[in-house]
């Protein structure tokens, strides 16, 4: 689809993605662990820095953030309410809606706990497309590590995203998602559409292409963690007799030993 409106993943450190949405003139960007590569891109693609959107509070997502405010000092910065920064910016959780500039389609805030206590994500809709920007809440096949928040929690914020609509393009921070997919595959070897999308992951890594962005639609069939009424799971874990939390928190389990 045409759109004026571009979305690119700027590669960071080992396997990060930095967002960068621009209008080919100015730009915005998710989670900057590092300035470097996006003053590159930035130069490269002659465009003007003017906001910063902030899941959460861990280094390899606000790293460059003091950086690019100092290049860029008029930049908006927004960022979690529930957590503490130490560079100027606006405060957000749900349900607020914010509009990062004049030529971004408005953003909701969702309050998405589990990997940290604070953490939030930005789902905006342009024209008849949805972009979802979930920091480390949900990535391809999987999900965030819980660093603070329970499973409970996660598995709640979780819920709320499968409640967006399925064509929702979804933006994760991490390219994880062959690993992910091996290890959804150990639960539920007879998912046809996760061993598609294996074939698929592979062919885009193959070309040095990007796993992401994902759709909801995509997660909802081949993501283990969205998938916790599924028989087939709940039985490689063991689980049937218990609720999905408890499936949730065993697949969480046994996917940091993984």
């Amino acid at each position: 689809m045409q759109t004026p409106l571009q979305i690119i993943p700027i590669p960071a450190f080992q396997d990060n993605y930095l967002w960068l949405i621009h209008n080919g003139r100015k730009a915005v960007v998710v989670d900057p662990g590092d300035a470097k590569p996006v003053l590159h891109k930035l130069v490269e693609l002659n465009l003007q820095l003017e906001g910063i959107l902030i899941t959460h509070h861990h280094q390899d997502h606000i790293g460059g953030v003091k950086p690019l405010l100092s290049k860029f000092p008029d930049a908006q910065v927004f960022a979690p309410a529930r957590e503490q920064y130490d560079f100027p910016h606006a405060a957000l959780s749900e349900p607020d809606c914010v509009r990062c500039t004049d030529w971004l389609p408005e953003a909701n805030i969702m309050d998405l706990p589990g990997h940290t206590l604070g953490h939030i994500a930005y789902f905006m809709q342009y024209g008849n497309q949805s972009w979802l920007f979930c920091g480390d809440t949900l990535f391809g096949a999987g999900c965030g590590r819980l660093f603070e928040g329970s499973p409970q929690q996660m598995h709640h914020s979780l819920q709320k995203l499968k409640a967006l609509p399925s064509e929702t393009q979804v933006f994760c921070a991490h390219e994880y998602t062959l690993h992910n997919i091996n290890f959804a595959l150990t639960l539920e070897p007879g998912n046809a559409d996760l061993q598609q999308r294996k074939r698929d992951t592979l062919a885009l890594l193959a070309k040095k292409q990007p796993s992401l962005p994902s759709t909801m639609a995509l997660e909802l069939a081949t993501n283990p963690f969205l998938r916790c009424d599924v028989t087939e799971i709940r039985t490689s874990t063991q689980t049937q007799t218990v609720d999905e939390v408890h499936t949730f928190s065993k697949i969480r389990e046994l996917r940091n030993h993984y």
